[in-house]
């Protein structure tokens, strides 16, 4: 069996590698605070020696109310995300729910995370494995 590995950023996963941490809001509500809560976590991961992924929507489609706030839009949120990758020098990790957002998603993100509810559209995982881009299928 031939092992598998990939880079997100500097952090090696897959066969072998150890477990990539991933954490962060679950949509970008602003520049300030996303930008914040990436140094939190990575100061914490840094003091713990632990792999970090940033993760954080730039549009939370699976709301249980159309009322529920969904995101700052995507082309903002993709910004704020490009800081984070930027400025903290985390990889990041962002969900895309549509074929079309599957590119600009890649532009700024490591990782494109399928949500679960759509994780049998093939057209969506087609789009986003195009990319190059490592995927999480959940």
């Amino acid at each position: 069996m031939t092992k598998r590995r990939i880079q997100l950023g500097a952090h090696p996963c897959g066969d072998g590698a150890p477990l990539v941490v991933i954490a962060g809001p679950c949509v970008v509500e602003g520049r300030e605070i996303t930008l914040r809560i990436a140094s939190a976590l990575r100061r914490i991961a840094e003091k713990h020696h632990l792999p970090l992924v940033f993760k954080a929507s730039f549009d939370k489609a699976n709301r249980t109310s159309a009322e529920s706030f969904r995101g700052i839009g995507m082309d903002e949120a993709l910004g704020v995300l490009s800081e984070v990758r930027r400025e903290e020098g985390l990889p990041v990790l962002t969900d895309v729910h549509l074929p079309a957002e599957a590119a600009a998603a890649a532009e700024v993100a490591d990782v494109l995370q399928i949500p679960a509810f759509l994780c049998r559209q093939t057209d969506l995982i087609a789009a986003a494995a195009a990319t190059g881009r490592a995927l999480n299928i959940k």
